[in-house]
């Protein structure tokens, strides 16, 4: 399923099976998540899009050929996240920020993506995945999980954290944010009841709307939604000294707001991409949290219905597509 212009529907093509260069290995998919980054990638809000693209990053596939230097063998189950490529020899990547190198290459952005039968990827950026996920429930690990788990370990010590947009990245978050013995407050769209519920179902200690406030000052706040009004919102809810984490690779503006809602050394920051740490950490640690992620299959063919669902917030936890 391939995007040819922003705004325009995916289109399905059938195209000849490259074969894998050195550190590369071809995947079949046996899964792939729908990312909110997705809807970004189509409705043209980042710079830089590779046209035409197949999106989809948080792929699930099956090495089927490996090219020279690999160590992965045919059948090996492996995971490829957002992070496609970096240049590994700038400052950023030489000194464990390699998600900032101005060179690196993403997934489904500037690298054909999962939204396929077949994939190709750097086998040095891909990651094998643990046995206690099948094809369809890892999938989200791959990008939700592991951006969910980065703005986590931003919030430090938080004790009490809330999360705005309870979705993809959120619902995991939650999960591993409980088992380490935090207390969570989930903000949903205003009168969203059943991702409130959803919310509360899985421990959190308070659920409403994005308009009202908790009943308590919080320790660190995470935005998931790609909404820049929830900036200010969440910088009153968190006590002085907290932290504000902007989750998403795109937010809507961030209008102004009194200087008295940052005063007393609270924190504004983002999250930008992952790096292959964040994957060695987290994955092990979701079957140690007993994470379950919660998911709507979909085909292939159906993409763009996926899409459509995501960017409408008719689903409960993540999309994924099954070739």
């Amino acid at each position: 399923m391939r995007l040819h212009q922003p705004g325009t529907p995916l289109v399905p093509e059938t195209r000849e099976l490259p074969y894998p260069g050195p550190s590369q290995v071809l995947l079949k998919v046996r899964a792939c998540g729908v990312c909110r980054t997705d809807l970004h990638v189509v409705d043209g809000e980042l710079p830089g899009i590779s046209l035409p693209i197949i999106p989809g990053h948080e792929i699930v596939g099956e090495v089927v050929e490996s090219g020279l230097g690999v160590r992965w063998p045919r059948g090996t189950r492996l995971g490829v996240p957002w992070l496609g490529l970096t240049c590994g020899q700038c400052a950023f990547c030489m000194t464990g920020q390699e998600n900032l190198c101005d060179a690196a290459r993403f997934t489904g952005y500037q690298l054909d993506g999962g939204y396929a039968e077949h994939v190709l990827a750097d086998a040095r950026y891909c990651f094998e995945l643990p046995e206690a996920f099948d094809d369809a429930h890892a999938a989200p690990l791959l990008c939700a999980g592991l951006i969910g788990y980065r703005s986590l370990q931003m919030t430090g010590s938080a004790q009490r954290i809330g999360l705005y947009g309870f979705g993809a990245a959120a619902h995991i978050v939650a999960q591993i944010a409980r088992w380490q013995g935090r207390q969570i407050h989930a903000f949903t769209r205003p009168g969203d009841t059943r991702a409130q519920a959803f919310a509360s179902s899985l421990g959190a200690s308070w659920v409403g709307g994005s308009d009202r406030s908790p009943p308590v000052a919080l320790d660190a706040a995470i935005i998931f939604a790609p909404v820049g009004s929830l900036v200010p919102a969440a910088l009153q809810a968190v006590r002085k000294g907290g932290v504000v984490v902007c989750g998403g690779i795109h937010m809507s503006d961030i209008p102004a707001f009194p200087y008295s809602l940052l005063w007393g050394e609270r924190v504004v920051r983002s999250v930008a991409n992952l790096t292959r740490r964040d994957a060695e950490e987290f994955l092990p640690l979701a079957v140690q949290a007993g994470v379950e992620t919660e998911i709507e299959r979909f085909a292939l063919r159906e993409a763009n219905t996926a899409l459509e669902q995501l960017r409408a917030g008719r689903l409960t936890g993540a999309a994924v597509l099954i070739p």
